[in-house]
């Protein structure tokens, strides 16, 4: 493929440029060879001509295609050059927001300068498990690699940290480390916390600001992490590497000095630290030399307590802790200490409150102390001299012994940290993490830079060796033929530096020289290395410094320096006064040097030469450096290497802002050019035979397509591509060279745009004829219109016309017509009025003579009544006399007898009395007389006086008479006159009536209209009044209902968060049961074994004890949780009991109110009349009831009475009656009955006036809540609103309790009563049943057997229980109980063995079963949890199990499913609601094991069927992979598909059904499955740069449509879980819809609601075009996205919470199997059960 076929017209290339390093330009005409120059557009415009080297002929580097950009590996790039790498770097850090990026095995981590959230345990668990190219690149998927490669290949890992200051070692480090703290869970406790608690101490220690780096390690460290056999971490150990101990007591401009020291002073305030003497970090001269003591966003005083709480974690106790922070000041103030001059060559200390200060705190003598950092002490063979030293020197002595006792405490911090974290389990593997500094390079280096740099030359050296390793491993694994690749080998380098006669032999060599300097030194170099080793240069302008060549960059180093950090040296003397300290901490510092002391000793004494020997035995720096920089070599050499290179953007800390010259710098420095130009060297682009089909079959023709693939692709290749060697053919992939690919896609792009071409021709043709169609079938429609409408213009002119004439013969007509209706209603007027006239005047001539027929009627019938009158008094006056005439005649008739029968007085004396009587008689008789005689008188003077005025009177009439007769001769003369003035009047009345009548006309007009507005006004206020009253009432009840809805829905809310952390402090209760149950097994063992190790027994015990507590504190929060569940359920009793009361009593109330008066009874009708009368109703029904009952008995009780009378015979007359004695019988029972009926209705008229009286008293008590409701209401509306509805919710809450609290006495009360008559029923029950079982005894009779009844009971034998529950429960095996018997059947078991305990009423049995059946779930829960039937099994037995307790409990709440035989089987001795409750937490902890059980088995199906396999063929497109083999999203033989998803499903959701699980828990399972299935796909998806595209959106659509035809054809559609898919739905819409305009936008955010802001913006981010026509989302629109977002309330987090469990509620469902018809099989091994 020549060069001019990629250098043609619109072909992209990168030219140099000094800002931006590489800047892109577009060919404006094809290149042909020999040109000189290269005609060019750049972005912004800018036409340029590039030069053509004519030597080299060097053209400019290819630009990939668009489709390659931000891909997750950069070797996946077909040009493979610097500007690819850096262009791809900026685009998915600035445009996509991505900091990891793969190269090769090398990651690329580019500081954010921003927190992301990307590292929390949702992310964890996302790339547990996964493969390493399957997820976009992330920290966590190296750390996942060297994990899986430590357990598959059972060798040791390392992850190699690498990069400048500031680019985030240090942060990749620690979260490497967390996430082996996470994913492995070690056996002893607190393991990976420990781990982890390292870090914040490390950082205190050693980490400090500095210009690039607010948090930069100043030291090198690889910890190492062992795991055990079952990779669990087991502890820790750490190394360290140079620390930079001049920090200490010297910091440049805007540094500081390391964390602790300010951490120090920021807690000075503390009581504890009271006596460092401590201040201000500005106090001190060792914290305010870099004049920035405070970091934007940090804390110290809050830093200072996580570092003690990691140093109370890794076990260093407050003692020792409080002796490092003691050296630490010692240090502080011994910076301060001030160093007078005395002369030139002597100085001293007087009186320093510091150096007081530092003694005291280092328990050392303050004159000792000054005296020798003063002075110095020089020994030769034979003397021993004191020598003052000048100012300078004693102050370089202070310094040096600072920085030597902070590199001790350092080094035995960091001791102390490796034993802490060491283990008494044998580490079987490990993974280390070296932290360690890259390659650096200043303005002024010295030593440090220098041991740096030669660290990274060893790692580089390392790394290409790896890589070059790995990339002929790849090319043999497909077998391949290869050449060897040439690639850069920095021996030399090493050579120079740390071989003999190297810059560090030489070193050490001038350091052991008396007079050795820096300057001899550099001349030593000059001569030695100058000509020998081209990596080693002079300077031109300077005798003391040398450049050396790394592979990075040049380096100059200065070497002022160099000898005094090699040799480290620091006094002797001022060792050997801190040594006579009797502070212990002080005095373990430098115990190492005592022991090497004493070890050189003994060795010079052997041999004679103690003081050379002295001398040698100390190591210099760069020696000590060297050795354990080869130690890590050979570390890293035996275990398996992983890179992570940090990379820092820019300089001043900006968020996601690249610079581009500091980062290739980088990238230079840290290999990745390198790593690319190996992998350029060779077959960097590699496609999998399958993908290489599905991206190019485009270039083949229909003749070409093969059933071998393999083939098709290598014919298509040899037609494309002729130079055989650009490509190769693997077992597997095919291999391409550097740009082949982009080759094949511009071919590819070509041939597309070429069918697009012919398309859009097509389309334009169709387009064209069928505008032209659609113009000539639009004039047809035209013509057709206007004809139309002219041909409708001449009808309507017709119409007109013939309309003009009809209306001029109607207007004619009409006109006649009325003037014949005006003339003919005047005639009817005429004649109306002259009808009238005679008419009124003929009834005024009848209404006369009426009137005067009336007074004559009148007059004689009073002259008749009259007449009448008068003569009835004289009759009766007549009468009178003539009766009162024969009563004096009777009178004396009487006196005469009376007088003649004294003689009979002594005959009969008896009749005086009597007479008496009669006489007493007589008297009041006269009296009477007398009075109606008086009577008489009165009324006889009243007709007298009557008849008097009655004869006036008719003389009066009688002169009336006389007079009328005259007048009426007078009469018609004057009646003429008077008809004449009627006429005349009537003339004037008329008119005036009238006149009246048109101003009352007026008036009434007007007042109608004044009242119709009056009235339309008053309705309209009325209407306005009630519209406001319906307004407020609505608004009243629009507030209460939401209200009402917000309390109901806060309630759930509450009852759902309680269910949610009951279940989960259950869960975690349990684990703690089962940690503690599995520390006393393990304590157990260690009882047994002969060597005990003695501080792990302490540690467990006090384990056990914390747990134990934990655990009492556990129960103590269940049983409130219990009580308050409890409580809660009785309250929503109460109220519902109290809702219905309120109910009814609102109904009397209303009907009471109703009335008109309260002191009226409740007239017939009225709603307390019926509700009364129903009352009435009911009782006099009952009433009867009772009164028959009392009527048999009392007959039975006469009959009785009868038969014992019988043979008793008395002499009274009346019992010779009957000679049977029937008749006295007969009286005798009905005085009996008589009495007993008048007792009954003595007794009912009691009960009637009870009831009477109570009906009374609830009367007067709703007549005075009346009253009082409308006292309250009177009250209320002078109240405002607000203490209205105030006043009025507290006297319904104070009613309201009342009434709860009488119920709630009436329901306890009942409650008692009840269960006394149960036990008494079942008493009499059993009597009943013994009374029926003893029969008579009588003839002998034929027994015929019957069928035995059952009472679903099993009898067993005390101490049967543990045989039973191991056949039964231990020893069961799930699936042929399943399929063969009863579902549930151990719980029915189980349950009829509770029965028979209970009958026996032996309390002891059904603790100790119960108890033991609940041990044995647990133990075969925790023992096969990993088996799904098996949990799934005993999570249905588990339930049925509690719903027989409660089915069979008593209780009505659980009986009213329950047949008759069912209620025969409730238990009767024993309440078993605690066990109910007992059984209900264990379900739970069965169905958490269950989800989790489920998690395990779907979470590898998932990922594969979900997103990987292309169930909709040719959909998807596919990319290159580079190195990192992502998994392949066709399907193979083995891949999991939907169908898998779906059967797995279905397997689980039979596998339920068959255990007998309920149905509503098992939609609660299906629901917690699907909630996983869209957590843990939307995860992958948020993670997975490669499958955010397009048609991924329409493959996810596909497959969630499968899940929910799954869900319709198993009918749990209802159950929740299509819309725990809605996040998934609405990810997979996002990756469809249009994504350009704000409309776009706004759509999206009304339409995402199931997503979280920051699960938006990663999915746009992620958006990835598939194929050339697709376009990525713009910055701009995401930041419209972000804008329209900003105000939702939610969670920050990126990731859904895979592990979320939702709470489970356990309805209660009655069994219909009756116990007695449950049968035992035999095959259960349960023959010593007995059904009774």
């Amino acid at each position: 493929m020549a060069a001019a076929e990629l250098y043609s017209k619109y072909a992209r290339v990168w030219l140099p440029d000094a800002a931006e390093v590489w800047k892109s330009a577009e060919l404006t005409k094809d290149y042909t060879p020999g040109d000189q120059t290269l005609s060019l557009q750049l972005e912004d415009g800018t036409k340029v001509e590039h030069k053509i080297d004519p030597r080299t002929n060097n053209l400019p580097p290819l630009r990939n295609p668009d489709i390659l950009v931000g891909e997750n590996d950069l070797t996946a790039l077909s040009y493979l050059h610097e500007p690819a790498v850096l262009h791809n770097l900026k685009v998915r850090f600035i445009d996509s927001r991505l900091i990891y990026t793969y190269c090769g095995i090398v990651l690329v981590a580019i500081n954010p300068y921003e927190r992301l959230p990307i590292y929390d345990a949702a992310i964890i668990n996302a790339y547990s498990g996964q493969n390493m190219g399957d997820m976009d690149p992330h920290i966590f998927a190296v750390a996942e690699e060297a994990y899986k490669q430590m357990a598959r290949d059972e060798r040791n890992q390392s992850i190699i940290v690498s990069g400048e200051s500031g680019a985030g070692k240090t942060v990749s480090a620690k979260y490497a480390m967390r996430y082996f703290a996470t994913v492995s869970s070690s056996g002893e406790a607190n393991v990976e916390e420990r781990v982890l608690a390292s870090s914040p101490i490390m950082e205190a220690l050693g980490n400090a600001k500095t210009t690039r780096n607010d948090n930069s390690s100043r030291f090198g460290k690889y910890i190492e992490i062992g795991f055990d056999t079952k990779y669990c971490i087991t502890g820790a150990n750490m190394r360290t590497y140079l620390l930079e101990k001049s920090r200490v007591v010297f910091q440049a401009h805007s540094e500081r000095n390391y964390h602790i020291f300010y951490q120090l002073c920021a807690s000075s305030h503390l009581p504890e630290f009271k006596a460092f003497r401590l201040g201000c970090a500005d106090d001190f001269h060792c914290t305010n030399q870099g004049q920035s003591p405070v970091i934007d966003g940090v804390d110290d005083a809050k830093e200072m307590c996580n570092t003690r709480r990691s140093f109370s974690l890794l076990g260093i106790g407050e003692s020792d802790q409080m002796e490092i922070y003691q050296i630490l000041s010692a240090i502080l103030h011994l910076s301060n200490v001030e160093v007078k001059d005395q002369s030139a060559d002597r100085c001293s200390i007087k009186d320093d409150v510091h150096l007081m200060v530092f003694c005291d705190l280092m328990g050392v003598p303050c004159e000792e102390m000054a005296h020798w950092l003063c002075h110095r002490k020089l020994k030769t063979t034979t003397e021993t001299f004191v020598k003052p030293v000048p100012k300078i020197n004693a102050i370089y002595g202070r310094d040096a012994l600072a920085k030597h006792i902070y590199a001790r405490l350092f080094s035995w911090i960091v001791d102390s940290i490796n034993s802490a974290l060491k283990s008494t389990v044998k580490q079987h593997s490990f993974i280390g993490v070296l932290d360690i500094y890259g390659f650096e390079t200043f303005d002024i280096n010295s030593f440090e830079q220098f041991c740096i740099n030669y660290a990274n030359e060893k790692l580089q050296q390392q790394f290409n060796l790896h890589v070059f390793k790995l990339e002929q491993e790849e090319y043999m694994k497909e077998e391949i033929p290869w050449t060897l690749i040439d690639f850069y080998d920095n021996q030399p380098c090493i050579n120079l530096i740390e071989a003999k006669l190297g810059v560090l032999d030489l070193l050490d060599e001038e350091c052991k020289m008396p007079k050795g300097s820096d300057e001899t030194w550099a001349q030593k170099l000059y001569n030695t290395l100058l000509k020998q080793n081209a990596h080693f240069e002079k300077p031109r302008l300077s005798n003391r410094a040398f450049i050396i060549h790394h592979f990075a960059d040049k380096v100059e180093y200065q070497c002022v320096g160099f000898l005094e950090k090699n040799k480290d040296t620091v006094n002797e003397e001022q060792i050997n006064v801190l040594k006579k300290s009797k502070f212990d901490l002080l005095l373990k510092l430098f115990e190492d040097d005592e022991k090497a002391a004493n070890s050189s000793n003994k060795l010079t004494s052997s041999i004679g030469r103690a003081g050379s020997a002295k001398k040698d035995t100390k190591k210099t720096v760069g020696l000590q450096f060297r050795q354990s920089l080869h130690l890590l070599m050979e570390t890293l050499n035996a275990t398996t290497p992983h890179y992570v290179r940090c990379i820092k953007p820019n300089d001043h800390k900006a968020p996601f802002t690249l610079d581009p010259v500091r980062a290739v710098q980088q990238l230079r420095a840290c290999g990745i050019l390198e790593t690319i130009r190996i992998s350029a060297a060779g077959f960097p682009s590699r496609w999998t035979y399958q993908e290489f089909f599905s991206r190019y079959r485009v270039l083949m023709k229909q003749k070409d397509l093969l059933p071998d693939r393999k083939q098709a692709c290598k014919n298509l290749l040899e037609k494309l591509i002729k130079d055989q060697g650009k490509y190769q053919f693997g077992k597997n992939k095919i291999f391409f060279r550097a740009g082949q690919v982009a080759f094949l896609e511009k071919l590819r792009s070509d041939k597309l745009r070429m069918a697009c071409v012919s398309i859009q021709k097509t389309i334009r043709c169709w387009l064209a004829r069928k505008k032209y169609l659609r113009m000539r079938e639009s004039a047809i429609t035209i013509q057709k219109h206007v004809r139309g409408h002219q041909a409708r213009c001449y009808a309507k002119f017709l119409l007109q016309t013939r309309a003009a004439i009809i209306i001029q013969r109607n207007v004619r007509m009409w006109s006649k017509r009325k003037l014949y209706q005006q003339q003919r209603s005047a005639a009817i007027t005429v004649q109306c009025f002259w009808r009238a006239h005679m008419a009124r005047k003929q009834y005024h001539k009848l209404m006369y003579e009426k009137k005067a027929i009336v007074i004559q009627k009148w007059v004689k019938g009073w002259l008749a009544r009259q007449h009448y009158k008068r003569i009835l008094a004289a009759i009766i006056l007549l009468q009178s006399c003539v009766r009162r005439m024969r009563a004096k005649r009777e009178l004396k008739k009487l006196k005469v007898e009376a007088r003649s029968v004294e003689h009979f007085k002594k005959l009969n004396i008896g009749m005086e009395n009597k007479i008496l009587q009669l006489q007493h008689k007589i008297n009041e008789q006269q009296k009477e007389n007398r009075e109606l005689s008086e009577k008489l008188s009165v009324t006889e003077k009243a007709q007298t006086m009557e008849i008097e005025r009655q004869s006036s009177e008719i003389e009066n009439l009688r002169r009336s008479e006389q007079e009328t007769r005259a007048k009426a001769e007078r009469l018609p003369s004057l009646l003429e006159q008077l008809s004449f003035l009627q006429h005349e009047l009537e003339n004037t009345r008329r008119e005036k009536e009238d006149l009246e009548e048109q101003t009352k006309v007026y008036k009434e007009q007007t007042e109608q209209v004044s009242h119709e507005l009056n009235t339309k006004n008053n309705l309209l206020k009325n209407d306005v009044d009630e519209l406001n009253k319906q307004i407020v009432e609505q608004a009243q009840q629009l507030t209460e209902i939401q209200t009402n809805a917000e309390n109901t829905k806060q309630l759930e809310q509450d009852l759902t968060e309680e269910r949610s952390r009951y279940q989960s402090l259950l869960s975690e209760h349990l684990h703690l049961e089962e940690r503690h149950r599995d520390l006393k097994e393990q304590m157990d063992l260690n009882t047994t074994q002969t060597a005990v190790d003695l501080p792990v027994l302490l540690k467990l015990q006090r384990r056990v004890k914390e747990l134990e507590q934990e655990k009492q504190s556990l129960w103590q929060q269940l049983d409130k949780r219990e009580e308050d569940q409890q409580e809660k359920a009785k309250r929503q009793e109460l109220e519902s009991e109290n809702k219905k009361l309120k109910q009814d009593l609102n109904e009397l109330r209303k009907s009471l109110t109703n009335e008109n008066s309260d002191l009226v009874p409740p007239a017939p009708g009225s709603l307390p009349y019926k509700v009364l009368l129903e009352q009435l109703n009911s009782s006099t029904e009952e009433l009867e009831m009772r009164k028959e009952e009392v009527l048999l008995l009392r007959s039975h009780l006469v009959r009785q009475e009868a038969l014992k009378h019988k043979d008793k015979r008395k002499s009274t007359d009346i019992h010779t009656l009957n000679e049977d004695g029937e008749l006295w019988l007969a009286y005798e029972g009905l005085k009996e009955t008589n009495r007993l009926l008048e007792y009954q209705m003595h007794e009912q008229e009691r009960v009637h006036n009870e009831r009477y009286m109570k009906l009374v008293e609830e009367m007067n008590k709703l007549k005075d809540e009346k009253e009082q409701q409308q006292q309250m209401l009177a009250q209320s509306l002078l109240l405002p609103e607000d203490a209205r509805i105030e006043a009025s919710l507290k006297l319904e809450i104070t009613r309201l309790t009342r009434e709860n609290l009488e119920l709630l006495e009436q329901q306890e009360k009942q409650d008692k009563t009840i269960r006394k008559l149960k036990k008494q029923l079942k008493l009499y029950m059993k009597k009943v049943e013994d009374f029926e079982v003893v029969s008579p005894p009588g003839r002998a009779v034929n027994i015929t057997r019957k069928e035995k009844e059952y009472q679903g009971m099993l009898e067993y034998k005390q101490g049967d229980e543990s045989r039973l529950l191991k056949n039964l429960v231990i020893d069961l095996k799930p699936r042929g109980v399943a399929v063969s018997f009863t579902p549930g059947l151990p719980a029915y078991i189980i349950f009829m063995c509770v029965r028979y305990a209970d009958i026996v009423n032996d309390d002891q049995r059904v603790s100790t079963l119960l108890n033991s059946t609940i041990s044995s779930i647990k133990g075969v829960i925790k023992r096969r949890g990993n088996d799904f039937e098996v949990v799934s099994f005993w999570l249905a037995n588990t339930c049925r199990l509690m719903h027989c307790l409660k089915q069979y409990s008593g209780d009505e709440v659980f009986m009213v499913h329950n047949t008759a035989k069912q209620n025969e089987h409730c238990l009767t001795n024993f309440e078993l609601s605690e066990y109910q409750q007992v059984f209900g937490d264990l379900a739970i902890q069965i169905y958490r094991q269950l989800i989790k059980c489920m998690e395990d088995i779907l979470q590898h199906l998932i990922v594969s069927s979900m997103l990987e396999n292309e169930t909709i063929q040719g959909v998807l497109g596919s990319k290159p992979t580079g190195l990192r083999k992502r998994s392949t999203s066709f399907s193979e033989e083995g891949a999991v598909t939907m169908e898998v998803l779906l059967q797995r499903l279905g397997l689980f959701h039979t596998t339920m059904s068959q255990h007998g699980m309920d149905s509503d828990l098992i939609k609660q399972v299906v629901k917690q499955q699907f909630y996983i299935i869209c957590a843990v796909t939307l995860n992958h998806l948020l993670l997975r740069k490669d499958m955010c595209s397009w048609g991924k959106g329409l493959q996810i659509r596909y497959n969630v449509w499968q899940l929910e035809e799954w869900l319709a054809e198993r009918e749990l559609t209802d159950c929740g879980a299509k819309e725990t898919l809605e996040p998934l739905i609405q990810a997979a819409q996002l990756l469809q819809i249009k994504k350009k305009t704000e409309a776009d936008a706004q759509a999206i955010c009304n339409m995402c609601t199931g997503l979280t802001t920051a699960q938006i913006v990663k999915v746009l981010t992620l958006y990835t075009p598939v194929i050339e026509f697709e376009e990525r989302v713009s910055p701009s629109f995401i930041t419209t996205i972000k804008n329209l977002l900003k105000d939702r309330a939610e969670s920050s987090t990126l990731m859904m919470d895979a592990k979320k469990i939702f709470t489970v509620t356990l309805p209660f469902t009655p069994s219909s199997v009756a116990l007695d018809t449950v049968q035992i099989p035999s095959s259960l091994n349960l023959g010593f059960l007995t059904r009774i």
